[in-house]
């Protein structure tokens, strides 16, 4: 049974776009972060706000093996 709720494009267009602002991976576009730097946001608490959403959603993707969609999304005009 489908619960007919779609991602959210302007957010999966976020995750491919946004780099990091800070620390180890700055700089890094947070769909190419390694999954033990998200889990490590997991544990410790991800920051507030949008960065943190983006974040956590990136782990989730990425948890759940759904990396293709990010890389759909890199490949869109």
């Amino acid at each position: 049974m489908s619960t007919g709720l779609q991602p959210d494009p302007e957010v999966l267009r976020s995750l491919v776009t946004t780099r990091m602002p800070f620390g180890k991976h700055k700089d890094w576009l947070l769909s190419d972060l390694p999954v033990h730097y998200l889990e490590w946001f997991a544990r410790k608490g991800f920051p507030p706000g949008k960065l943190g959403m983006q974040l956590e959603t990136v782990l989730v993707i990425k948890a759940n093996g759904l990396e293709s969609i990010l890389q759909k999304v890199k490949r869109l005009p």
